[in-house]
């Protein structure tokens, strides 16, 4: 998934894992303190959602956010650790029957489902929901049902072709999905958002990013797009068919648009509302401020499990040219993007795609240079033997964030020496990756990240490099790298029935493909987050970027 960090929008800045250091669930004090039943739990957010509709958003923030409103098949688990990246079953009664060697698999839904209308859930609106993901218009996020799903290679989407013949639907409580190949792990496919229901015939157009359609333990409210978001309970929700979600606060209010600095110095006051706040990773600038015993209490930290990078659009000139994002690959400091983003204690330097925390990751750096400060001298050397030796012109996108312009002006600088002029070009964070992910649209680079969508390298590489994947919206694979050699490895792999070994393949994978130098790693980010004294339930979940938990969090007195 689009890496969170991005997403400061909702919770997370960066980390697909973490500790909560202040107590753990169950102590009588710090974040992670029992929390009670009732009361608003506020959110205070730089950027809006990037949409409510599940067919739309994929990056690590809104997906948590998703799990408030919106049920899947399965999910992951709601704990700290590993334990929070388990798949369980949600709408399901297991984690999906295979057949026919794994190309085939059957879920049946649990008795007791309903949306927000009062209106029982059955599979055909799960299939509604699921074949959304064709439109051309509304399925731009998550890929992997189009990816693996069966479907007539001209359909285009349930409003648009009607109802797609490969996934059945006999009874009111049974799905069949039929793939394309066999797929050990679809049972945590199924936990996306894609496989959300949507009443059968609904949900066309802009309307659930207007008004979602709740299956989940809260509805929405009051929607001021861009300002403003209340949720109140789902009374149509019942907690005996669901084993992940607390649902605690009576309501979540957040409001957007706030600047990052003024989020901090209304976290560390923690007057009024703002002590039953939870807000992203605080700014570098304020990192210094936090270190008070007081303000200790209140602080929750962990490395991330997600890569920040730059993408490198091989398909424009001259960085269709391997020795040219070679060069930039050696020539960027990353001492200075780290700096950008508050030195080590926000971030460790990367140097391969997959971030540590992935099964099978090899510790390599393929692109060396003295305290990882860049090596402009091979990067001239390369320049001058791809035809590049004055230099050119090339566009970054970035998002309206300080932390993320700060890293693109470091990396215009890095290049200065090499004549290679960088002109930034500054996105609104809520349009960000709609923008960036359209083919059409896309400049020369752009500063991203990406977050595992599950425990499993599957879902590190071949989004990002599998280039019969590209698509003209929604696309993760932003330097559209499309090379013979790494789809053939990728299916090679696919075909391995042990994940140790495949995890392990993914590894050396990394190798290849930076050979190629698509993307430059820049960052793992941490997350160093600061909550309200009345916050609890609090723990930083291994998915969703390593966000505090939604499904969880509640507030430790409920009538103050």
């Amino acid at each position: 998934m689009l890496v969170g960090l991005v997403a400061s929008a909702a919770l997370a800045l960066t980390a697909c894992g973490g500790n909560a250091s202040g107590g753990a669930s169950g102590e009588s004090a710090g974040p992670g303190a029992k929390a009670a039943q009732g009361g608003t739990l506020q959110v205070l957010a730089n950027a809006a959602f990037s949409h409510l509709d599940p067919a739309r958003g994929f990056d690590g923030g809104v997906n948590n956010f998703y799990r408030l409103i919106y049920r899947t098949l399965t999910t992951q688990g709601a704990a700290p650790g590993a334990d929070g990246t388990k798949i369980v079953p949600d709408l399901a009664t297991d984690t999906g029957k295979p057949s026919d060697g794994g190309k085939t698999w059957t879920f049946t839904l649990k008795d007791g489902l309903f949306f927000e209308t009062g209106a029982p859930i059955t599979s055909a609106d799960v299939k509604w929901g699921v074949s959304r993901a064709w439109d051309p218009e509304i399925g731009i996020g998550s890929p992997y049902a189009k990816q693996l799903i069966d479907a007539p290679a001209s359909y285009q989407g349930p409003y648009k072709s009607g109802e797609l013949p490969t996934i059945l639907t006999p009874d009111a409580k049974t799905i069949v999905f039929h793939l394309k190949k066999a797929y050990a792990d679809f049972g945590s496919v199924v936990a996306q958002n894609t496989f959300t229901p949507v009443p059968k015939g609904q949900g066309a157009g802009n309307a659930l990013d207007s008004k979602p359609i709740a299956s989940g333990p809260y509805k929405v409210s009051e929607y001021k797009p861009g300002a403003a978001l209340k949720l109140v309970r789902n009374d149509k929700w019942d907690k005996k068919t669901d084993d992940v979600r607390q649902a605690n606060p009576d309501a979540f209010q957040w409001t957007f648009g706030l600047d990052p600095a003024t989020i901090d110095e209304r976290m560390i006051a923690g007057q009024g509302t703002d002590a039953d706040a939870i807000a992203g990773t605080i700014q570098a600038a304020t990192v210094a401020r936090v270190q008070t015993a007081q303000l200790k209490q209140r602080t929750m930290s962990g490395l991330g499990g997600c890569t920040t990078y730059m993408g490198l659009n091989s398909t424009k000139k001259p960085l269709d040219n391997v020795k040219v994002r070679q060069a930039i690959n050696l020539a960027v400091n990353k001492q200075t993007v780290r700096d950008a983003v508050g030195g080590s204690t926000l971030a460790e330097i990367a140097t391969s795609i997959q971030p540590p925390t992935i099964a099978g990751r090899v510790d390599y750096d393929p692109y060396p240079s003295p305290d990882h400060k860049g090596d402009v001298d091979g990067a001239r050397k390369l320049l001058t033997e791809a035809g590049f030796a004055d230099g050119f012109t090339m566009t970054l996108d970035t998002r309206a964030q300080p932390k993320m312009q700060a890293m693109a002006v470091a990396i215009q600088q890095a290049l200065e020496p090499l004549k290679i002029t960088v002109k930034i070009n500054t996105i609104d964070t809520a349009t960000y990756y709609e923008v960036i992910g359209t083919t059409s649209q896309q400049h020369d680079a752009a500063i991203t990240g990406w977050c595992p969508d599950w425990p499993s390298g599957a879902t590190f590489l071949p989004p990002l490099f599998d280039g019969r994947n590209i698509t003209p919206k929604g696309n993760s694979n932003l330097s559209q790298l499309n090379d013979p050699g790494v789809n053939a490895k990728i299916d090679e792999i696919a075909k391995l029935t042990d994940v140790q070994a495949a995890n392990k393949a993914y590894g050396e994978l990394d190798k290849q493909i930076m050979a190629l130098a698509p993307v430059v790693p820049l960052l793992y980010e941490k997350v160093l987050m600061l909550v309200g004294s009345n916050i609890g339930g609090a723990y930083l979940h291994d998915g969703f970027s390593g966000g505090i938990d939604l499904v969880s969090v509640g507030l430790k007195d409920a009538g103050k």
